[in-house]
């Protein structure tokens, strides 16, 4: 099953488990995909986009994969 939830920076930060502005600077610094869907203005990415990019993050460093 494919999981469609949009999480913004502060889920991102929460499942990562580091603050938002962290999650801003992975962005700023092109770490982080790019957003799967843009409202307002505001930036949104599946989880399930998420979760690929977490697996793949060289020096994850044990932090969540499920």
């Amino acid at each position: 099953m494919t999981d469609r939830r949009l999480w913004s920076y502060k889920e991102i930060a929460a499942y990562i488990r580091v603050q938002p502005d962290t999650v801003r600077s992975y962005r700023k610094h092109g770490l982080l995909p790019p957003p799967d869907r843009m409202e307002r203005g505001k930036q949104y990415w599946y989880a399930e986009t998420v979760r690929a990019w977490v697996a793949s993050r060289p020096g994850n460093r044990g932090r969540r994969s499920d």
